[in-house]
């Protein structure tokens, strides 16, 4: 049976806050008061404006709880209902537009309770409104129910006064069992979902991380819903506990609950029809449309819902979109694009520049013995159309899937590889460094693509998209050595030979001097795949050679930024590379926001041990590190450039960097090269010429290969290195 509580009439509005949880001293508005923040100076109602209003056929349960702002016209009041406290700003003659919906200034058919509203709205047919405050300018229009509770929380993972712990509102992100649960809060980074959701094994640090949060948000009971200015609500169902920023624009939508909606001047965010948003915090300049789920969420800034999206128990990173599919219990780094029905992500981290085909089925749990499945994919994750992957599975960076059905778990350490099911011999094929041969132009473009689209205004967290970055290279001297240690296997196999080198010894030498009797090698690759078939390793020449050829090209890349203290350039690089560690760093992605492990190791130490002792503080720390971070990358190209050259900072000489510059310049025209070559594939292949009458036909709608923006803008930066190179070049070889 329901329990309908009965109260009198007169009591409607009133005790919003249990007197239990008012301070002494206070009273019921207290809250209410430091969130209004008007300068207005209210005053009641006079006789004659009272009389305009019941003309008008207002009703109040007592007229005296109404205060109006100096400049009130109670001609533009009627059909409304009023109880508890009032608060209106100014109502003058005036009418509003927006988007072609015109209305005019004033509150109209609509019951009202214990609100305050702001300068110049429009209200009109609000079935039920209590508890809100609105900003200036607003427009609200056709809402079944804009209301707030005592204890709302805004979609923050906090607990109020009195309340059972057990109300506290998790995201169980990365695993379905819930064991790498975190708490939303408005505010979260997809480095803070991260770092929380990781490091499991450190007690105190999750202890802390929760006590930030907590002490982030005020515990008291009794905020009201807010609505900021010039923001536009038409033709909704519910929306409740809200926190609505300034200019947002929200149509059609069939439930808002307990949520923070971050909108401002420069960055307006959007929700369309159908969308029902429950428990999470939506990023400002985000757009939300047609029908979406949400649920228990975080949205970053600039990203996309749409088209019956679901996004349940997740973390969507900035500059993001998700259409026609259901991500479930998932932490997306910023980049990740996810466009087609029938696919669904399902307990993962992708660490961004992401792009998900149709038909993809990420880490399906269905096959296992329980929930706690999980899947990792570092940047630029490209699963093909229909692929099928089992928990728990690896992917090292620009993993390529092409179509099939993976059976089994699978772990993939070589970056930038073609994995596929080699189904006539029942193995599985790697392709290492398939990109670079075969389709630079995406990678190239992936990497030009994201910063274009970045459309955070507070940027002070370097998000990395180059290709070539300190992540990616490490993953490729890890694996150059792989690729050593397999080839190396495979010869002694194939010739039933010993030697006193090691197998990676082996394997190098042969790769280095003998790329003939690799190419006779069957290659196979160990703990790729948990199943008995094979795993083998293609065109491992070829992505040996570029392997090495891109990472000195990093390095000399890096070099170029370089800015003597004085005019012995080469004197300068010494001592600079002195201060380099020997090792080249280890470095993660945090977030989309590349971090030395050695760093992100001390920050968790500082935060353990009280010298950290916030979000805000952990978030200044992120932006120290991006400040710190091309002097850091630097480094770790100048660690890189002492290893593959094998020798100390003193043994560097001009002839060798002279040689290393002239190989990057070759380098960055085979690049260029390569990216023009897999661009005129398109224009090439019978298959699709053969839809087009003629050529011009073909370049009305494809655009010509030599007018391609991409491409020029990459030509560009192409001139800008070689200049770079050529100035060095006159460094370096004066007397």
């Amino acid at each position: 049976m329901n329990k309908i509580n009965k109260q009198p009439l007169s009591s409607l509005g009133f005790g919003f806050i249990d007197p239990a949880f008012i301070p002494n001293g206070k009273d019921e508005y207290y809250l209410r008061n430091r969130q209004h923040r008007s300068k207005t100076l209210y005053r009641k109602l006079s006789a004659k404006e009272i009389q305009t209003l019941v003309r008008n056929d207002n009703s109040a349960d007592d007229w005296n709880n109404i205060e109006v702002a100096p400049t009130f016209d109670p001609k533009l009041v009627k059909r409304c209902s009023f109880f508890g406290k009032i608060r209106i700003g100014k109502l003058e003659p005036l009418f509003h537009e927006f988007n072609n919906l015109r209305m005019p200034v004033g509150i109209y058919n609509s019951t009202i309770i214990s609100c305050d509203i702001g300068d110049n709205v429009v209200i009109d047919q609000i079935s039920f409104m209590s508890h809100i405050i609105t900003g200036n300018d607003v427009l609200l229009v056709n809402i079944q129910e804009l209301s707030s509770t005592d204890h709302a929380k805004f979609g923050n993972g906090v607990v109020k006064i009195g309340e059972d712990p057990a109300v506290r509102i998790w995201m169980e992100l990365a695993n379905e069992n819930g064991g790498r649960k975190v708490l939303p809060f408005n505010g979260m980074l997809a480095a803070d979902a991260w770092i929380w959701s990781k490091y499991r094994d450190n007690e105190k640090l999750l202890e802390k991380l929760q006590e930030f949060t907590d002490d982030k948000f005020d515990r008291k009971r009794g905020y009201y819903g807010k609505i900021g200015d010039r923001t536009v609500i038409k033709n909704c169902e519910i929306i409740k506990d809200a926190w609505i920023g300034t200019d947002a624009y929200i149509k059609g939508a069939n439930k808002l609950k307990n949520i923070t909606i971050l909108s401002s001047t420069e960055t307006s965010t959007q929700i369309g029809e159908g969308c029902e948003l429950v428990n999470g915090i939506v990023g400002y300049g985000c757009r939300i449309f047609y029908g979406v789920k949400a649920v228990r969420f975080v949205m970053g800034t600039n990203s996309q819902l749409k088209y019956g999206a679901r996004l349940i128990n997740s973390f969507l990173g900035d500059n993001s979109t998700i259409s026609c599919c259901e991500v479930l219990n998932s932490l997306l780094f910023p980049g990740h694009e996810q466009h087609h029905n029938n696919s669904f992500l399902c307990a993962a981290v992708i660490q961004g520049q992401s792009n998900l085909a149709a038909g993809a089925t990420i880490g399906s749990n269905h096959n296992s013995r329980a929930a706690d499945g999980e899947l990792v994919a570092n940047r630029g994750f490209w699963p093909g159309l229909c692929v099928s992957l089992k928990h728990n599975s690896y992917f090292a960076s620009f993993s390529i899937l092409a179509k099939g059905d993976f059976q089994a778990e699978l772990n993939i350490q070589l970056p930038f590889s073609l994995i596929s099911n080699g189904t006539d011999k029942n193995e599985l094929v790697i392709m290492p460094g398939y990109w670079f041969e075969y389709n630079l132009y995406a990678l190239a473009r992936n990497s030009e693509k994201f910063p274009a689209r970045d459309g955070r205004t507070d940027k002070r967290i370097y998000l990395e998209f180059d290709y070539l970055a300190p992540d990616t290279i490490n993953e490729m001297l890890e694996g150059l050595t792989i690729l050593e240690t397999c080839t190396g296997e495979a010869y002694i196999k194939k010739n039933r030979s010993s030697s006193s080198s090691s197998v990676a010894s082996v394997g190098r030498t042969l790769l280095q001097n003998d790329p003939d009797t690799v190419e006779q090698l069957t290659i196979l690759l160990k703990g790729a795949e948990n199943s008995r078939r094979p795993t083998r390793l293609t065109k491992v020449n070829t992505a040996y050679q570029n392997y090495h050829r891109l990472i000195r090209y990093y390095c000399v890349r890096e070099l170029l930024s370089l800015k003597p203290n004085s005019n012995d350039w080469l004197n300068y690089l010494k001592s600079r590379c002195q201060k380099a560690q020997h090792k080249p760093s280890t470095w993660i992605n945090v977030g989309g926001q590349l971090l030395r492990e050695q760093a992100l190791e001390q920050v968790k130490k500082n935060i353990c041990n009280g010298k950290i002792k916030s979000w805000d503080q952990i978030h200044e720390w992120y932006y120290q590190q991006s400040k710190r971070y091309t002097a850091d990358k630097l480094d770790h190209a100048l660690s890189v450039l002492l290893q593959i050259l094998n020798c100390s900072a003193n043994q560097l000489s001009r002839n060798k960097i002279l040689q290393l510059l002239e190989e990057a310049e070759q380098t960055q025209t085979w690049i260029m090269a390569q990216i023009r070559k897999s661009r005129e594939k398109d224009y090439q292949n019978p298959f699709r010429k053969m839809l087009y009458n003629n050529e011009a036909e073909m370049e009305k709608v494809m655009g010509k290969l030599q007018d391609n923006p991409f491409i020029s803008n990459l030509e560009e930066k192409e001139k800008l290195f070689q200049g770079q190179a050529a100035h060095l070049r006159v460094t370096l070889t004066k007397k």
